[in-house]
């Protein structure tokens, strides 16, 4: 049975992909600040962990290699950048650069790109040991086009590049690495926004889904061949034959219709 970690899995995306490895037959470890309220399967060791301390991430991994001889997947999701979009009535996502709050930085920075440097850190060692594994960063168009916000675009851009620099040096060790970039997901907050027309759902993507394509890249023979690439979740569905838990295919967000 393969093990995988998924950090950032309290809700979101991480939670969507923890429950969907569980279901397709990984032991799942399962890390956030709130995991223990959250709604996943009962098989998910349930972690809490703080990204942004070391001793937390330490803690992490140090109970992994109790319990197996090493990860096969790590999907670093944790992610605290869509937190505070409105602060004292205000819409302050969308700001340019000099008017944006110090706290976004750190949130995107910090508990993003730097918990996905730290943990990825640590489940390397454990891959180039046994000389097979991947690494998943979930990433966005952002890294490529202007999206919301220059904060944003550096963090997605920051993972990208991190994604192809760690894919050149495991590249002898039989580890691959991938940016994987969701198209709309129907997350908590994605949905209530929905509930005041603020979204159109209709090309949306469950968030099991983008679990369904990263057990499936897990699994691909030409995984070593896509390391170091920035992939579309639902091109990868499209290519491997995989549908959304309802059945439907997402259409693939492209560059010019994000």
């Amino acid at each position: 049975m393969p093990f995988a970690l998924v950090t950032g899995a309290s809700r979101g995306v991480g939670r969507g992909v923890a429950a969907e490895l569980a279901a397709q037959g990984f032991t799942v470890f399962a890390t956030g600040r709130s995991i223990a309220t959250a709604d996943l399967p009962s098989s998910t060791v349930r972690i809490k962990c703080d990204h942004t301390l070391d001793g937390d991430i330490e803690r992490v991994f140090q109970q992994i290699g109790d319990s197996c001889d090493g990860l096969d997947l790590l999907v670093n999701s944790a992610w605290g950048g869509y937190e505070r979009m409105v602060e004292h009535g205000q819409f302050t996502w969308g700001l340019p650069f000099w008017q944006q709050p110090a706290h976004r930085w750190t949130s995107m920075m910090d508990a993003g790109v730097g918990a996905a440097f730290f943990a990825s850190a640590h489940a390397a060692k454990q891959m180039v040991a046994r000389r097979s594994g991947l690494i998943v960063n979930i990433s966005f168009w952002a890294a490529q086009k202007y999206v919301g916000n220059s904060i944003y675009g550096i963090a997605k851009a920051a993972t990208d590049k991190m994604s192809s620099d760690m894919a050149y040096e495991l590249r002898n060790h039989g580890v691959a690495v991938v940016s994987l970039y969701p198209g709309l997901v129907r997350t908590e907050a994605v949905m209530e926004a929905a509930k005041g027309g603020w979204l159109d759902v209709s090309n949306s993507e469950s968030p099991e889904f983008i679990g369904r394509v990263i057990s499936a890249l897990a699994k691909d023979p030409r995984l070593l061949e896509r390391s170091g690439m920035a992939l579309v979740a639902a091109e990868i569905a499209q290519e491997l034959g995989l549908v959304d838990i309802d059945g439907r295919q997402p259409a693939p967000l492209t560059l010019a219709s994000v």
